[in-house]
C-alpha cells in the first residue's frame, strides 16, 4: 500500500439561488405535511394519542437536513472535503436516525383512508420491501458503498457536476433511513430479525466507518482529489461523528426494543 498525494479540484458552487431555495421549500413542505398528518391522527383517534417525542424526532431530522443543505454548510461542502464530509454524517446518519424515529410509516397507516392504509400494509409486506428492509441489506447500501465511494474515482466523477451533488445526497439520506429502519425503526418492519442480529449488523458498520477512516487519514488507497489536510480532517469527522451517530443508533435500538412474546403452552394432562 502506498500514500497517494491528493490535488485539490475545484467543485461547483452551491448552485445559486435555486440551490438554496429549492430545498429550503421542499423541507419546509415535509415538515408541514408532517405536522398535518399529526393533527389529523390526533382528530381522528383522540384516545390513541401521538407521541409529541416522535413529532420531535421528525421535526429534528428536517432542522439537520436543513443544516446540511443551505449556508454556510452547502457552499462549504462544495470547496472543501471536510465539509463534504460534515454534510455526508448529516444527511446520511444523523438525519435519518431522526426521521425514522418519527415513525412516517405508522403516521401514514393511522391517517390514510383505508383502501390505502391496506395497499400501504400490503407494500411493506411485499418481497422486495421485505429485502430492502434487511439489516444486511441496508447496511450494504449505506455502510458497503464507502469504499467504493471514497477508493475509486467516483467521488469525483459525481461531485463535478450539480446533478450528481444531489443523487449522492438522495443515496446517503435513503440508504441512511434504510439503515436506521432496519435497526431501530418504530415502524412495522416485517423482515427485521431479533435484536442480536441488528447488534451484529450495527457493529460490522461502526467497523466499517472505523477502516475506512483510518485508511483515508492515512493516504491509503483513497481517491478523492483534494489537500491532505482536508482529506484527512474529513477522516476524523468520519471516524469520530460516526461513532457519535452510531452510538445514537444503539441507544435508539435498546430504547424501542420490546421483548419478543411467546405463547406458552399448557402441560400436557396425562389421561389413563
Amino acid at each position: 500500500m502506498g500514500h497517494h498525494h491528493l490535488h485539490h479540484a475545484p467543485q461547483q458552487d452551491g448552485g445559486g439561488a435555486p440551490g438554496v431555495l429549492l430545498p429550503a421549500l421542499a423541507l419546509l413542505v415535509c415538515a408541514a405535511g408532517y405536522l398535518l398528518l399529526v393533527r389529523r391522527a390526533r382528530r381522528r383517534n383522540p384516545a390513541r394519542a401521538w407521541s409529541p417525542w416522535r413529532t420531535v424526532g421528525f421535526v429534528a431530522g428536517v432542522v439537520l437536513l436543513a443544516v446540511a443543505l443551505l449556508p454556510p454548510v452547502a457552499p462549504f461542502a462544495h470547496r472543501d472535503f471536510r465539509g463534504h464530509m460534515t454534510q455526508h454524517l448529516l444527511i446520511g446518519m444523523y438525519a435519518p436516525l431522526a426521521l425514522v424515529l418519527g415513525a412516517p410509516i405508522t403516521l401514514l397507516l393511522r391517517t390514510l383512508p383505508a383502501p390505502r392504509a391496506r395497499l400501504l400494509s400490503t407494500l411493506l409486506h411485499s418481497g422486495p420491501a421485505r429485502l430492502l428492509g434487511h439489516p444486511v441489506v441496508a447496511l450494504l447500501l449505506s455502510t458497503g458503498t464507502l469504499p467504493v465511494l471514497y477508493f475509486t474515482a467516483l467521488h469525483d466523477t459525481v461531485t463535478a457536476h450539480p446533478a450528481g451533488h444531489w443523487l449522492l445526497h438522495a443515496h446517503f439520506l435513503l440508504s441512511g433511513c434504510l439503515f436506521a429502519h432496519s435497526v431501530a425503526g418504530p415502524d412495522p418492519a416485517p423482515a427485521r430479525p431479533g435484536v442480536r442480529a441488528r447488534l451484529v449488523c450495527l457493529g460490522c458498520a461502526i467497523a466499517v466507518h472505523a477502516v475506512v477512516a483510518q485508511l483515508m487519514y492515512g493516504g491509503f488507497w483513497v481517491r478523492v482529489h483534494a489537500p491532505v489536510a482536508e482529506v484527512r480532517g474529513g477522516a476524523e469527522i468520519m471516524y469520530y461523528g460516526g461513532d457519535i451517530a452510531e452510538l445514537l443508533l444503539a441507544a435508539a435500538l435498546v430504547a424501542t426494543w420490546r421483548p419478543e412474546r411467546r405463547a406458552i403452552r399448557a402441560p400436557a394432562v396425562r389421561t389413563t
